[in-house]
């Protein structure tokens, strides 16, 4: 029988690029500028395709639909090592971001940030987000399968104690979104570049602003 209890929100699990701050631009630029200096340019339909990683699965698309001559861990390597020039001076956090980890941590909501980005990326990027706002992060270069599989949220809530089916995974791309429907978590997508559809347990909306912990407990509510 289900319970008021069984629909309570236990934690809430938050993408970070494209989600929390605006970092896509910065990932394009550098997939598309490092292709372009090595003499094999790629259009800006790919992006759409490319985003919201893991990295595996960018690099042979790029690789594929490029023909650069690189290994896909050497081009890996050297867009993350762009993107770290790139963020170097810090990243835009996107509105509504900064008032929901606020909101949660007040309500004493667990929260996790759990990424396809790797762990330096990460470190770096919580310069910016603050470390303080997670109970802790998973990075896409920390687990053997990453998004779209459901293993970086399955991890997350196991970690927090958390029932995923009481969880919110907060997502900006649909590889994420995939993942947290596998994990049976609900979603809420905020779509950056691709676009999202709503669907059975995943919910849209085009900003953060507005979104609370109100809105999120009502989400695992309405079952």
């Amino acid at each position: 029988m289900t319970t008021v209890a069984s629909r309570t929100l236990q934690a809430v699990l938050l993408d970070m690029d494209g989600t929390l701050v605006d970092t896509e631009d910065f990932w394009w630029e550098a997939e598309s500028t490092l292709l372009a200096e090595l003499g094999h340019p790629i259009g800006p339909e790919e992006r759409e395709i490319v985003v919201g990683g893991p990295m595996s699965r960018v690099v042979a698309h790029l690789l594929a639909v490029s023909g650069a001559p690189l290994t896909p861990e050497r081009l890996g390597d050297l867009i993350n090592e762009r993107f770290v020039e790139l963020i170097g001076q810090g990243v835009p956090v996107l509105p509504g971001a900064k008032a929901l980890l606020a909101d949660l941590a007040a309500h004493g909501v667990p929260t996790a940030l759990v990424s396809a980005s790797h762990r330096r990326i990460i470190d770096q990027v919580l310069r910016t987000l603050g470390a303080h706002n997670f109970a802790f992060t998973v990075a896409g270069d920390e687990v053997e399968r990453t998004k779209p599989h459901p293993d970086p949220y399955l991890l997350a809530a196991a970690r927090l104690g958390a029932d995923p089916a009481r969880c919110v995974v907060i997502e900006d791309a649909p590889t994420g979104v995939r993942a947290g429907q596998a994990a049976g978590c609900h979603v809420l997508a905020v779509p950056s570049v691709a676009a999202i559809e709503e669907g059975p347990r995943t919910t849209v909306r085009t900003t953060l602003e507005g979104v609370d912990t109100a809105m999120l407990r009502a989400l695992v509510a309405g079952g």
